[in-house]
Parts: C-alpha cells; structure tokens; sequence
C-alpha cells in the first residue's frame, strides 16, 4: 500500500504504484490514526443510537454488502481480509439477527450468497442518518475551506483504501 493517489488537472485520480512508502510514525500516519479514534467513536455511538445490537465488524460487513450488494460469501471474506470460516461465523450471528440471508445458488448448491434483509438496509441507514448527524456537529466546527480541503483529502484517501461509497436508502437486491 505504498502507492500515492494523484489527482489530475481533470478531476481524475490515479494511484502511482512507484511511490515510496512511509513509516509507521510519520506525521500523516499519526493524525489518520488520530483521526480514526475519532471516527471510531462516531461510529460506536452510531450504531448504540440507532438500537443495533451489532458489533463494529458485523456493521462493516453490512455496509459491504449494502455498498456491493449481494454477494459470495468468499467475496465477503476477501474483502473483510478475514478467513472465510470467521465471516461464515458472522454471517451466521447476522442471519440469526434478521439482518442478512444466505442463499445457495441453483447452478452451484456450494456457493453461498449473502444478502442484506430489510431488516438489515434499516439499521445500515439507521445508523448512516446517526452518524451523519454527529459527523454534521463536528464539522460545523470547522471552515468552509477547512472542510473543502478534507473533502478532497478524505476521497483520496477513501479511494486508496478501496472504499466503496454507500448511497442512503439504496436497496441491492439480489442479482
């Protein structure tokens, strides 16, 4: 991951996979991780407000498949970085819940599917409208041009963790 993300004059972002790496303690390191504990706790609080009785890697599992919509469950793991048997666990704490469904499919019975429930949309934008409340209070704090700079700092970096955006309210069903 020692790739640099570069914006074009156009708007568009590349990764340059040439670039050096940084060291565990460098600056930029330090005020991520800062920030992080920070998001951290938006998040816990987010999920507490909106009655989830989740852990934070059971949510970051639904807000994957309600970013990437039903999926394998092997794809799953993939992008958890876990072994497929520790999400298999999840996903079996998650279906007992309401809030995920596995499927086998017809052509192949070994393939499991996994798919967001209502149930489990409900809490990923339960806790999406929580969490952009108390990000909205944080931010307020800071300046217009304060907040143009994180924006653009902050999809850079999403960009370059892989993160997928989620739209509010959108339903994947399954393919």
């Amino acid at each position: 991951m020692g790739d640099t993300v570069r914006e074009s004059s156009a708007g568009q972002v590349s990764v340059d996979p040439a670039a050096g790496r940084l060291s565990a303690d460098d600056p930029v390191v330090e005020a991520v991780l800062t920030a992080s504990r920070a998001l951290v706790a938006v998040a816990a609080r987010s999920i507490a407000a909106a009655g989830g009785d989740v852990t934070l890697p059971q949510f970051r599992a639904l807000v994957l498949i309600a970013a990437r919509g039903p999926q394998r469950l092997a794809t799953l793991a993939e992008a958890l970085r876990v072994n497929q048997s520790t999400a298999s666990r999840m996903c079996d704490r998650l279906v007992a819940k309401r809030l995920v469904r596995r499927s086998r499919s017809a052509s192949d019975r070994r393939t499991v599917r996994i798919a967001l429930t209502q149930e489990g949309r409900a809490l990923v934008d339960g806790v999406t409208r929580h969490r952009r409340g108390d990000l909205a209070r944080i931010l307020a704090q800071l300046t217009q041009e304060q907040r143009d700079a994180m924006v653009a700092a902050l999809n850079t970096f999403s960009l370059a963790a892989d993160e997928q955006p989620i739209a509010e309210g959108e339903f994947l069903e399954e393919l």
